[in-house]
């Protein structure tokens, strides 16, 4: 463990914490804040990512180190708890990278600090103990966090501010509600969704979601919609979307928090979305 602060905190020990962590761990000195002192403790014994094994510099909430920025990756019903953890680290900002859409707790739990939500669309997934990457994607920041992404491009991954960061987390929750509740449901791989006859269900998702997200904001025409949503499947095509992974585990999803503020952002705008009620009421289904 180094002293002093560190230039970047993860919170969140997860397939993608882990995967973030090990890369940056390689040019440079990042803190991993677990759920709990006990996970922490597991976790610098070594675990294997990407077929590497990797010591992070693994820390509990209660003795987590000072660190100038940190980067929330927990589930989305954690996020509350983990800002809290954030802040406790006096960062000069937090930004997460989760699912949904969550800045406005951000903010009443982060107050006074600088806070955003951005995007990522890097995959990972545990198999067994060790943690896959699940192909190459792109993380977006907001404004404001382009330290972040200096560190985040330093690591080798493709990462950069965005100005239009709000339609670009409603592009993300495009792809999320197209892809991760029919992963769940079939039990299948992200690349699997584009071939039958599962291909034309996640068309049915796009089209359904397409006229909500544009009623607010997003920038993406139908057709390119479409491409996005493909074009995501096919780039993390081995990958299991965290939706599959919480299924197999048998643990809570997060589907409220995607399929469902897809849903309230419908009844908002008085548009019928039955295709995603429908797999909201599935999943459902499969965590009983």
């Amino acid at each position: 463990m180094r002293a002093g602060r560190y230039p970047l905190a993860i919170v969140g020990a997860g397939a993608l914490g882990l995967h973030f962590a090990a890369r940056l761990a390689k040019v440079g000195p990042v803190a991993l804040i677990a759920r709990s002192g006990a996970r922490a403790a597991a976790l610098r014994q070594g675990v294997t990512v990407g077929g590497e094994r990797f010591v992070p510099e693994a820390f509990g909430p209660d003795d987590a180190p000072a660190a100038d920025w940190a980067i929330l990756l927990v589930k989305t019903g954690d996020t509350r708890d983990a800002a809290l953890t954030a802040r406790a680290l006096a960062p000069r900002g937090v930004v997460s990278l989760q699912n949904g859409l969550v800045e406005d707790v951000l903010r009443d739990a982060c107050a006074g600090l600088p806070v955003g939500q951005g995007i990522t669309t890097e995959g990972a997934f545990r198999d067994g103990l060790a943690v896959q990457p699940a192909g190459a994607g792109d993380t977006l920041l907001p404004p404001g966090f382009e330290a972040v992404a200096e560190l985040l491009g330093a690591a080798g991954l493709r990462a950069r501010v965005e100005p239009e960061i709000a339609a670009a987390r409603l592009a993300k929750l495009l792809v999320n509600v197209a892809i991760n509740p029919l992963a769940a449901i079939f039990r299948v791989r992200n690349g699997e969704l584009l071939a039958p006859p599962h291909r034309a269900l996640l068309d049915a998702l796009v089209a359904e979601a397409w006229p909500v997200l544009r009623a607010e904001g997003l920038l993406l025409d139908e057709a390119a919609a479409h491409a996005r949503v493909a074009a995501v499947a096919s780039a993390t095509g081995a990958n299991r979307a965290s939706m599959l992974q919480d299924v197999l585990a048998g643990r809570k999803t997060e589907i409220d928090a995607i399929t469902g503020v897809l849903l309230a952002l419908a009844d908002r705008h008085g548009l019928p979305a039955p295709t995603h009620r429908a797999v909201l009421t599935l999943v459902k289904r499969l965590e009983v």
